[in-house]
């Protein structure tokens, strides 16, 4: 163990939402003290998701106040348990999504822990297993089970880690899973926003035809030259969609705004799948556009710990990396604002080392 247990054991610092408004304010509160398997760790970068947005408006009904986002963790190791073997003073690591479950389920037991049979405990707004509300990432230290805490391979920016911590898990878990790493596949990404930009990362980094499917002709550019896409395709364009059917292996569907489903069904060949990421209101399709050609859809959250670590692992030998904005934390109320119009190129990161004072 560290000699800082005086300092971690301290106020923490962190920005707190206090009511349905979603406004963030300066905030102190106190961390539970380290336990035998517990690695505390100086936060210096966390990334913005849109749940940063909606749980602390209580757009899901379950907010509890004051609540500390922020669930793109990244930091240095500053004190361990005694049990903690993983782990040392100084090692670069990431907290994301989650930070416990039952340990004991079938999930648990293959690192698939978000899909916990008892329930995975989130970063922020959770009851814990001690009954603490957990709090999340816009703090100025965690304290989290070794379990729940992925090392950040050495020389990987702190920064570019932090938004792999969900972002990255979220379209990397579902295309493991569905073998979308097939050199040669061809690949649709819909949406062209923080999950977007990685689908499209990660699609040629596993060898795959990338095309994008947006809204805006305004991306094409950033779409081909700057992320590396293959096609680009404006989706309200009806002839470059009917010159697509039946073309796509893959669809990572990362959009959260409605949008036909049985259009992009069609691109999909034979036994072709599309995966859910994004959240619409509602998923609306005829069942033919399933049964003709065995295609399929399917619906994925984040990963569980085996698979995010893989993940990291891969960004770090394929020098995959986030596009991000960096941000003070004193500028956090103006990001989430700028995220809901979708102002961001593409994902927002809290600089929280040099800002939380």
């Amino acid at each position: 163990m560290s000699s800082q247990t005086s300092s971690v054991n301290g106020n923490c610092l962190g920005w707190a939402a206090t009511d349905e408004s979603g406004v963030l304010s300066p905030y102190k509160f106190t961390r539970r003290n380290l336990q035998n398997d517990d690695v505390s760790i100086r936060i210096t970068h966390c990334g913005i998701c849109y749940a940063d947005v909606g749980f602390p408006r209580n757009k899901a009904g379950n907010a509890m106040y004051p609540m500390v986002p922020g669930h793109e963790i990244a930091g240095i190791v500053q004190e361990v348990g005694p049990n903690v073997h993983g782990f040392k003073v100084g090692d670069h690591v990431g907290v994301g999504t989650f930070v416990n479950s039952c340990r004991d389920c079938d999930y648990c037991r293959d690192g698939q822990e978000i899909s916990c049979e008892k329930g995975a405990i989130y970063t922020y707004n959770h009851v814990d297993a001690d009954g603490t509300i957990t709090k999340g990432g816009f703090s100025s230290y965690i304290v989290a089970h070794e379990r729940y805490c992925f090392k950040i391979p050495e020389g990987y920016p702190l920064a570019s880690a932090a938004p792999l911590l969900c972002a990255g898990i979220t379209v990397y878990s579902p295309m493991i899973r569905h073998k979308m790493n097939q050199d040669g596949k061809s690949l649709g990404v819909i949406g062209l926003g923080g999950l977007g930009h990685l689908a499209v990362k990660f699609g040629k980094a596993f060898g795959l035809n990338v095309t994008v499917f947006s809204t805006s002709l305004s991306k094409k550019e950033e779409a081909l030259s700057l992320l590396g896409a293959d096609n680009f395709v404006v989706s309200s364009n009806q002839e470059e969609m009917t010159a697509l059917a039946k073309s796509l292996d893959f669809i990572i569907d990362t959009a959260s705004g409605d949008h036909p489903f049985d259009l992009y069904m069609s691109l999909l060949k034979t036994a072709g799948v599309l995966v859910l990421v994004g959240a619409p209101t509602e998923v609306k399709l005829s069942p033919m556009s399933l049964i003709i050609g065995m295609k399929s859809i399917s619906g994925s959250g984040t990963g569980g710990t085996k698979q995010t670590q893989e993940m990291l692992d891969f960004c770090a030998a394929h020098k995959i990396y986030p596009n991000i904005e960096i941000v003070p934390i004193q500028y956090v109320n103006e990001a989430l604002e700028r995220l809901i119009k979708r102002d961001v190129k593409y994902r927002f990161v809290i600089d929280v080392e040099n800002s939380l004072k």
